[in-house]
């Protein structure tokens, strides 16, 4: 048996926190009664759960790392009908992406159905580094990547130191490529990074997220995550609090 919340949670309705504040205001059901209690108890797939009058599937929780190709959203569905994440997985379970990478970016990202796994990843109070190669324009000075090293006011406020390193220059045709690592998550962090140093990204690629890589995968292609892969990240989020 598993704590009701929790059960919520794996849904991918919500997560375990606002799950919690479900029950205490009487929104959910178990067998048609009401639970205001945290500590109850349930079976999965045996025990039907309501939250605010709409019954929940319990599914297996399934875990996949995606290439995702550039020009591809990172949704489930889209209004004009563009290519999303999810088109590149035949399976039954309601996956949903863990984060996003912008429709122009490349690389890796997680998909899901476990609500509470997710959650946990894109918690801005854990720590979890992601790698990004970009090619920009022009050729960073060592300040301006001092800069990025030590973070630079954006709109939204100052981000938080990085890893850079230079992967290559091109003089001639007066480009980068330079190695991002981060462990924040804002709307097109690292494209306002490099604008905010008068160096715009021309091409970008998330090449790990944490200690996965896309090593094998070409863009498009998919893989399950290994149950210790899983049980990694767990105990990453659970012992990197910021």
């Amino acid at each position: 048996m598993e704590r009701l919340q929790k059960v919520i949670a794996q849904a991918g309705i919500t997560s375990r926190r606002k799950a919690e504040q479900l029950i205490i205001e009487g929104k959910v059901k178990v067998n048609g009664q009401v639970v205001r209690e945290l500590g109850v108890k349930v079976t999965p797939n045996k025990d039907e759960i309501e939250v605010e009058g709409v019954p929940i599937d319990r599914e297996e929780p399934v875990y996949y790392l995606l290439y995702k190709p550039s020009g591809v959203i990172s949704s489930v569905s889209d209004d004009k009908g563009r290519t999303v994440v999810t088109d590149f997985l035949e399976i039954e379970q309601r996956i949903f992406p863990v984060g996003r990478l912008d429709y122009d970016t490349s690389g890796l990202i997680l998909l899901t159905n476990d609500g509470e796994f997710a959650n946990m990843l894109m918690h801005p109070k854990f720590k979890i580094e992601k790698v990004y190669v970009a090619k920009v324009k022009g050729i960073p000075s060592r300040e301006a990547l001092k800069k990025l090293q030590y973070g630079v006011m954006l709109e939204d406020g100052k981000t938080a130191p990085a890893k850079v390193k230079v992967m290559s220059i091109d003089k001639k045709k007066q480009t980068s490529i330079i190695q991002l690592t981060i462990h924040e998550g804002r709307n097109r962090q690292v494209r306002r990074m490099f604008d905010a140093i008068d160096h715009p990204v021309l091409k970008l690629k998330r090449e790990q997220y944490s200690f996965l890589n896309l090593r094998g995968l070409n863009p498009g292609d998919a893989r399950t995550l290994k149950p210790i892969e899983v049980k990694h990240l767990r105990e990453l989020a659970v012992t990197k609090p910021s």
